[in-house]
C-alpha cells in the first residue's frame, strides 16, 4: 500500500507540467488583482479576456500533444515547442 499519490505517475515532465500550470494560474490571479482584464476582439472569433484566453491555449495544447501522439513517433519536445509558440500567440493577438 502506497500514499494518496501513488495512482499517478509523478515523473519529472509531469511534475513540471503541473507546476507550470499552478504557475501560470497563480499570475493571472496577481494580474487579475493588479489590473483587471477586459473583454477584446484579437484573432480568436470571439471577445476574450486574458482568463479565456488562457484556457483556450491549455484545451488547444491538449490537443496538440494528443494529435502528435496519433501522427508521429517523434519525442514530445516537439509538441512542447509548437504550444509554447501557441501560448504566446493567443495570449498576446487572441
Amino acid at each position: 500500500m502506497g500514499g494518496p499519490l501513488e495512482w499517478m505517475a509523478w515523473t519529472t515532465p509531469t511534475a513540471l507540467f503541473f507546476v507550470a500550470v499552478f504557475l501560470m494560474l497563480g499570475l493571472m490571479t496577481v494580474l487579475g488583482v493588479r489590473k483587471p482584464a477586459y473583454a477584446r476582439k484579437g484573432f480568436l472569433p470571439i471577445e476574450t479576456t486574458r482568463g479565456d484566453r488562457l484556457y483556450i491555449g491549455l484545451i488547444v495544447c491538449a490537443l496538440i500533444n494528443l494529435a502528435w501522439l496519433l501522427v508521429t513517433d517523434a519525442p514530445q519536445f516537439g509538441a512542447v515547442a509548437v504550444c509554447a509558440v501557441w501560448m504566446v500567440m493567443v495570449l498576446r493577438w487572441g
